[in-house]
C-alpha cells in the first residue's frame, strides 16, 4: 500500500459560506510567486519528488500541421502504458483515486485505468497570464459574498493563490478556453442493462465576454458566459433552441435562460444551467449544474478547500475525441482502451449543503487540475450519505489556442447503474472551433424568437 500523499500545501481556515469583499486579495510580494515558484496560473512550477510529475516548462503552445476546424491531433500517441490499475490492484493506488473510480473498480471486474507518462501540456496565451497576475492583487468577493459573485477580475482566473473553496471553484468557472467557440456536440445514454442511445445532438455557439480582448473588470458586463444551443437530433426536436446567460453575481443578476420549441412558435423562460434541475437531454443521469463537471451557482453549498493531492486523472485525451462512439461506450463503462490517465496534482474542494439549502446531491467533492483549473472529477453523495454519482472529464488539449479544456464527459450512476456520455464531439462535422466573439444580438430572446419563423 502506498503511503498517504495528501499534500496540505496551504493553511486552510474553514471559512463560512459568505466571505467578505476584501478577504481574497493577496499581497504584491505573494503574487510575485506567480513569476518564480508558481506558474502563471498558480500551479507548482516544480515536479514532484519522484519525478513522475514533471516540472512545468510552458506547456504545449503549437501543433505543427494542424488545420483549424479539424480534430486536434494526439501529440503523445507514441507513449506506452506504464502500468494499469484494475479491480485486482486498485486498493494499492486508492490514495490517488477519487471515490467514484474506486466504486467502479469494486462493481466492475473489467474496469481499468491505463496510466501513461505525465505531460504538463496545459498553457494559455501571454495576455491571459498578464491578466491573472493583475487579478491576484485586485480580485475579491462581491459585497454579497464570494458564494454569489466576484469583482475586480477579468481575462484570467481570478484567484491564482486561492484561500478557500469558493475561490478555487470561481477559477474553474472562469478557466480559459478562448473568447468564443462553435461546435456540434451530442449526448449519449447507456442505461443499466440497456443499449447505447443518442439522446441529443445540438450546435453550440458560445461567447465568453469575460475573455474578450480589451475587456476590463467593469466593462465585460453582468454575464460572463452566453451560449446558444440549436438542436439537430432527434428529428422530433430539430430546430429547438436554448439560450443561456451565466451571471458574475447571482444576487444582482439572475441565471437567465429561454427555450424555443418550434411547434409552439414562441419563446419561453427556461431553467438556467445551474443547480439540480435534470438535464432534459440526459434522461435523468445529469443535473444542469453537472455541465463541465460543475457549473452555475455555488450558494447552496459550503465549499472547503482541502488542499492538493497527486491523482491519476484523464489527461491529454485527444485520441478519445476521434474514436467511434459505439466503440467507446461499453455496457457498464467507457472502453478502457480509449481513455488515457496521467499522474497530476489537483486541488480538492469539498462541498456540503449550506444551512437551509437543498440539492439532490447533499455532498459533493470536486478535483481541479492545478495547471488549467478545470475540474477533472466529481464525487456526489445523496441525502442519505450514500455515494451516488461519479463525473469524469476527459481533458482535451488545444495547443493552437492554447488551452486545456474539459472535453467529453462521463457521468455514472453508481446506485442504479448506467451512465451518460455528454459534451461529446466525436464524429461530428464541426469540431471544437475557437472563434472571435459573435454579434451580441445573437444571444437575445428576440434572436431566438426570430428562429421560429424561419
Amino acid at each position: 500500500m502506498r503511503p498517504p500523499i495528501f499534500l496540505h500545501l496551504c493553511v486552510v481556515i474553514l471559512l463560512g459560506w459568505a466571505i467578505g469583499p476584501g478577504s481574497a486579495m493577496v499581497s504584491a510580494p505573494d503574487a510575485a510567486a506567480l513569476k518564480s515558484r508558481l506558474t502563471p496560473v498558480g500551479a507548482e512550477r516544480a515536479g514532484n519528488a519522484d519525478g513522475a510529475i514533471p516540472a512545468w516548462t510552458g506547456g504545449v503552445t503549437s501543433a505543427p500541421g494542424y488545420v483549424p476546424g479539424a480534430p486536434r491531433p494526439d501529440l503523445f500517441a507514441a507513449d506506452k502504458v506504464l502500468f494499469s490499475i484494475t479491480a485486482r490492484n486498485y486498493r494499492d493506488y486508492a490514495d490517488r483515486l477519487p471515490e467514484g473510480a474506486k466504486a467502479l473498480f469494486a462493481k466492475q471486474a473489467d474496469y481499468r485505468m491505463d496510466i501513461y507518462p505525465s505531460h504538463r501540456s496545459a498553457a494559455a496565451p501571454d495576455w491571459v497570464y498578464e491578466n491573472i497576475f493583475r487579478n491576484a492583487t485586485r480580485a475579491h468577493a462581491a459585497p454579497e459574498g464570494i458564494a454569489y459573485g466576484v469583482e475586480g477580475a477579468v481575462g484570467g482566473i481570478p484567484f491564482p493563490i486561492p484561500q478557500n473553496g469558493f475561490e478555487a471553484l470561481w477559477n474553474h468557472l472562469l478557466a480559459f478556453w478562448g473568447p468564443a467557440r462553435e461546435l456540434t456536440v451530442s449526448t449519449y445514454i447507456v442505461p443499466a442493462g440497456g443499449a447505447m442511445e443518442k439522446a441529443s445532438t445540438y450546435k453550440e455557439t458560445a461567447d465568453f465576454p469575460y475573455y474578450f480582448q480589451g475587456a476590463t473588470p467593469d466593462s465585460f458586463g453582468p454575464y460572463y458566459f452566453k451560449t446558444l444551443h440549436v438542436a439537430a437530433a432527434p428529428a422530433s426536436r430539430a430546430g429547438e433552441a436554448y439560450l443561456n446567460w451565466q451571471p458574475i453575481n447571482i444576487r444582482r443578476n439572475p441565471f437567465a435562460a429561454w427555450r424555443l420549441v418550434p411547434g409552439e412558435h414562441r419563446v419561453r423562460k427556461a431553467p438556467g444551467i445551474s443547480y439540480d434541475v435534470p438535464d432534459a437531454d440526459a434522461a435523468g443521469f445529469v443535473s444542469l449544474d453537472e455541465y463541465y463537471i460543475f457549473f452555475g451557482g455555488m450558494d447552496r453549498y459550503t465549499f472547503k478547500l482541502l488542499g492538493k493531492k497527486e491523482m491519476y486523472v484523464p489527461y491529454n485525451n485527444n485520441r478519445l475525441s476521434t474514436r467511434p462512439v459505439n466503440e467507446i461506450l461499453g455496457r457498464d463503462h467507457a472502453n478502457p482502451d480509449d481513455v488515457r490517465y496521467e499522474l497530476h496534482r489537483v486541488w480538492v474542494v469539498d462541498g456540503t449543503l449550506a444551512p437551509g439549502a437543498h440539492h439532490v446531491a447533499a455532498h459533493r467533492r470536486l478535483y481541479l487540475d492545478e495547471d488549467s483549473w478545470m475540474a477533472v472529477y466529481s464525487d456526489s453523495w445523496d441525502e442519505a450519505g450514500q455515494l451516488w454519482k461519479f463525473g469524469q472529464a476527459s481533458m482535451y488539449l488545444m495547443p493552437d489556442v492554447p488551452a486545456m479544456i474539459v472535453g467529453s464527459q462521463f457521468v455514472y450512476d453508481l446506485q442504479l447503474g448506467g451512465y451518460a456520455f455528454t459534451f461529446a464531439f466525436n464524429g461530428e462535422a464541426s469540431a471544437y472551433k475557437v472563434t472571435a466573439p459573435h454579434p451580441a444580438t445573437l444571444f437575445t430572446p428576440d434572436s431566438l424568437s426570430a428562429r421560429s419563423v424561419r
